[in-house]
C-alpha cells in the first residue's frame, strides 16, 4: 500500500524532533565531560552523549527520505536557487554572526579584529556546530545523481548501494585505528569514505527504510545493539586512556549507524500511534528545527556567562533539564525570526 504524506510526514518530523534536542544533549554533555573519569557525572555525561549520538546521521537520514523520493519533483534550478542557496546563505550569514558575538564578547572592536572574523569565515573556520551546513552543501550537490540512482534502481542494488557505503563509510572508518588495520598504507587507505561523503549514504539508507520498513523488533535491537556499543566501548576506551575517547561517539562509525539505523525504524513504526496535540507539538519542532539548530550554541554560550553549569546538579538530571531550557529558548528565538519576511525565507 502507498504511504500517504501525511503518514510520511509525521514519521519524519518525529525523527526531527527527536534529533534537534539529540543535538542540544550532545552540546550540552561538553561540559560534564571534564569530571574525572568513572565518577559518576562523567558516566552520566557519557550516557547522555551516547544515546542521542546518531541525532545528526538522523537529519541526513530525514534529508534523504524527504528528497531522495522520485515522486517528489526537484529541478536543478529550484535545488541551485532556493534549497542550496538556502543552506550557503545561513551558513555564511549566521557564520558571521557568532563571529560577531566573540568579538563582542571580547571587547575587541578593532578594524583589524573584524577583517580577521571575515578572512576566518571565507576560509570555513567557522562555528563547531556549522560543520551540519558544510556537509549538506555536498549533500545537495549530489541530488540530482543520487535521485536517479534511487528512481531506477532495484531493491538489490539499493542494498548492495548501502553495503557498499557500511564496509567504506562506516566499518573502515570504525576499525581504521585498531591494528591490523592501523598498519595500512598506500592506496587501501584511500579506500576509506570520509565522514562528508559517507553523510550521503545516510541519506540513501533513510530512503531504503523508509521505503522498506523494518520490523520493530528489528528496529529496537538496532537501537539498543548501537547505544550500548556506543556507551561500552566510550568507557572502555576512556579508561584505557585516561582521557574522554570520542572515536565511538563520531557519526560515521558502526555502533551510532546502528542507533541511527533502530531510531528511524522504531519512529516509522510508531507513527501511526501519534495524533492529536503530540502530533501538533512534534510538527511544531520539526519545522522550527533548523532554527534550533542554528542558534542553540548562542544560548550555551549565554549558559556558561551566567555560570548554569550541568556539573552543578548531578548530570544525570541536569543535562536533560538544561538542554530542555535550551530547545525552549531556542523555539522562542525561532517563533521571533520566522516574524521577519526575509530571515523566514532564507536564514530560518
Amino acid at each position: 500500500m502507498a504511504k500517504s504524506k501525511s503518514e510520511r510526514d509525521i514519521g519524519i518530523d518525529f525523527l526531527k524532533a527527536i534529533a534537534i534536542f539529540g543535538v542540544i544533549v550532545i552540546h550540552t554533555c561538553s561540559e560534564g565531560y571534564t569530571n574525572p573519569i568513572l565518577s559518576f557525572n562523567w558516566l552520566s555525561s557519557v550516557f547522555w552523549g551516547s544515546i542521542v549520538r546518531a541525532s545528526v546521521p538522523i537529519f541526513f537520514m530525514c534529508s534523504g527520505a524527504l528528497l531522495l523520493t522520485p515522486e517528489k519533483e526537484l529541478p536543478l534550478k529550484r535545488l541551485y536557487t532556493k534549497n542550496l542557496l538556502k543552506i550557503v546563505l545561513s551558513l555564511f550569514i549566521w557564520a558571521l554572526g557568532y563571529k560577531a558575538l566573540h568579538i563582542i564578547a571580547a571587547g575587541t572592536y578593532s578594524l583589524r579584529d573584524i577583517l580577521q572574523a571575515f578572512k576566518e569565515v571565507l576560509l570555513f573556520k567557522l562555528e563547531y556546530h556549522l560543520f551540519f551546513l558544510q556537509i549538506m552543501v555536498v549533500v545537495y550537490v549530489f541530488l540530482p545523481v543520487t535521485r536517479v540512482f534511487t528512481k531506477h534502481a532495484t531493491k538489490k542494488e539499493l542494498e548492495y548501494a548501502l553495503a557498499i557505503w557500511f564496509l567504506l563509510g562506516i566499518v573502515y572508518p570504525t576499525v581504521k585505528p585498531f591494528w591490523p588495520f592501523s598498519l595500512l598504507g598506500g592506496i587501501p587507505v584511500q579506500w576509506m569514505i570520509n565522514m562528508t561523503y559517507a553523510a550521503i549514504g545516510y541519506g540513501l539508507s533513510g530512503y531504503y527504510l523508509s521505503k522498506y520498513l523494518i520490523s520493530l523488533k528489528l528496529s529496537i535491537l538496532s537501537l539498543a545493539a548501537g547505544f550500548l556499543g556506543v556507551y561500552g566501548a566510550t568507557i572502555l576506551m576512556s579508561v584505557q586512556t585516561q582521557t574522554l575517547y570520542q572515536h565511538f561517539l563520531e557519526g560515521m562509525s558502526v555502533f551510532v549507524a546502528l542507533l541511527a539505523i533502530g531510531i528511524f525504524g522504531l519512529c516509522f513504526n510508531l507513527k501511526d500511534s501519534i495524533g492529536g496535540k503530540a502530533a501538533a507539538v512534534i510538527r511544531k519542532l520539526s519545522k522550527a528545527s533548523f532554527c534550533v539548530y542554528l542558534v542553540h550554541v548562542f544560548w550555551i554560550y549565554l549558559f556558561n556567562f551566567l555560570g548554569i553549569s550541568v556539573n552543578a546538579f548531578p548530570c544525570l538530571l541536569s543535562i536533560p533539564l538544561v538542554s530542555c531550557l535550551n530547545l525552549a529558548l531556542s523555539y522562542c528565538t525561532y517563533l521571533i525570526l520566522s516574524k521577519i519576511p526575509l530571515v523566514r525565507s532564507w536564514l530560518v
